[in-house]
């Protein structure tokens, strides 16, 4: 079985961070393992506290696994703050593990900023670098590109500079704008877009987590970038048209749909 890493935050209420990669690992087939960087307080309604956890002991969660264990994949989410985006960035340099996915979390949907500004530029000069596939939605393109985001041709842009940045492939994921969701693919020659139609629930709190693991997922599993990015696409729509009310907010995606005990939530 693959074996796939995530550096993230923890979500309490089970549908965001560390919780929903894992789950997502489980889902399709591969093995999973986390170093936390940081504990939320939140629910369906919104987050209400962060701790961050020192350098040192993120540091030690990753040479914990590395050292003992063979990691396929690595999916790197909420990283808050500059100094642990060094410590992480320092850690993925020592062990180059060979499949990285970035997803920039930056705000969570509640409207709470999991990034600290001023870590806005170490995310940019160390992590994305290091990406073989960042994963930014609009508002962390525009964050991170400086450019306003409106269209399916300036999410190319964005996609051309987040890639000239460092990142090997990028995913400039559209849910927030207009119509079907269409994310751009874009490979450093040419683009991609993958469409799908909009499902007409409010239930989608994890889903870049989710996206971002789902094709660290399936990387470890040797499907090539395209093909890890298509049926990560595939798979997040699915698991938001099985979604569920869970609270009395923005409930969480059902990583589990493709299998029929899901369904009885």
């Amino acid at each position: 079985m693959k074996k796939v890493l995530t550096i993230a935050g923890s979500d309490s209420c089970g549908g965001a961070g560390i919780q929903a990669d894992i789950k997502t690992f489980s889902a399709l087939g591969t093995y999973g393992m986390s170093v936390i960087t940081a504990v939320t307080a939140q629910n369906t309604l919104g987050v209400t506290n962060v701790r961050e956890l020192d350098q040192e002991i993120i540091r030690d969660q990753i040479d914990a696994v590395f050292t003992d264990i063979n990691v396929d994949a690595v999916k790197i989410g909420m990283v808050s703050s500059s100094e642990i985006i060094r410590t992480v960035g320092d850690a993925l340099r020592k062990y180059h593990p060979e499949n990285i996915v970035i997803d920039p979390v930056m705000v969570s949907k509640s409207g709470c900023h999991l990034l600290k500004p001023q870590a806005r530029d170490a995310l940019i000069r160390v992590l994305l670098p290091l990406a073989g596939v960042a994963t930014p939605n609009l508002y962390e393109a525009e964050v991170i590109t400086g450019r306003k985001i409106n269209s399916l041709s300036e999410m190319e842009k964005a996609a051309v500079d987040i890639y000239r940045m460092g990142a090997r492939y990028v995913v400039v994921k559209g849910g927030h704008l207009e119509g079907d969701a269409v994310d751009v693919f874009y490979d450093g020659r040419s683009f991609r877009h993958l469409e799908s139609k909009r499902i007409p629930t409010r239930h989608t709190h994890g889903t870049g987590c989710t996206f971002s693991s789902a094709i660290a997922a399936f990387l470890a599993r040797g499907f090539t970038v395209e093909e890890a990015v298509a049926k990560a696409k595939e798979y997040i729509t699915g698991a938001i048209a099985a979604a569920f009310p869970l609270g009395g907010g923005v409930g969480p995606t059902n990583h589990f749909y493709l299998f029929p005990c899901s369904t009885d939530v």
